[in-house]
């Protein structure tokens, strides 16, 4: 029942829409209405609204530590961490409070990965930001960062229910990049920073 319960738990934090929060914090659109139409930090950056997207970033990140730290801390056990993590990536990607039309899920799992090792995390995060800086492609670095993120996983936590977890996150990562790896064929991926939208109070 403990178990259940954290993992029912994740789902709900995984569902705070934390795009749309920092937009109507800043007086911006929703970010459903413009760009790529992602409630996610990349779409908020074409607002040209540094901090939103910063708070964004933070917010989704957060999440994803902060359900696993819980479930960390009462001691569940591996494969109800892992189902937890799972659960709040879940939420971001399905969320409750959206109609169940969410993100892609990048800042998430990387704080879920934090959470589960930090030296996990910070390999993947490293491999997001070198595709990012190489080919100024959001998408793609987290299309890599997700491809590569379970034999990090497996080299350093072992073949277990963590591992396996980071997997499921990761094809389910690339699956919602889908339609960005369509656009990035046909070279019609807008990079990081172009595409930039008027805000609501008529700047950018």
């Amino acid at each position: 029942m403990l178990t259940a319960a954290f993992i029912a738990l994740a789902y709900v934090i995984g569902s705070i829409p934390f795009a749309v929060v920092s937009s109507k914090a800043f007086g911006l659109p929703d970010p459903r209405t413009y760009g790529s139409g992602n409630p996610g930090a990349t779409n908020v950056l074409r607002t040209g609204r540094k901090g939103a997207a910063a708070l964004t970033l933070l917010g989704d990140a957060a999440k994803g530590w902060v359900a696993v730290a819980l479930a960390q801390h009462f001691a569940i056990g591996e494969a109800g961490i892992a189902a937890v993590a799972v659960a709040v990536f879940l939420g971001h990607l399905y969320p409750l409070f959206l109609g169940f039309k969410g993100g892609k899920g990048v800042a998430t799992a990387l704080g879920v990965l934090l959470a589960l090792s930090g030296w996990l995390g910070l390999m993947v995060l490293l491999t997001w930001v070198a595709v990012a800086v190489a080919w100024r492609y959001s998408s793609l670095a987290g299309v890599v960062a997700a491809v590569l993120a379970p034999f990090y996983s497996a080299w350093l936590l072992g073949m277990g229910w963590l591992a396996g977890g980071v997997l499921l996150m990761g094809v389910m990562l690339v699956w919602r990049h889908r339609g960005n790896l369509r656009k990035l064929a046909a070279g019609t991926e807008p990079r990081i920073g172009s595409g930039r939208v008027r805000d609501a109070s008529g700047g950018g």
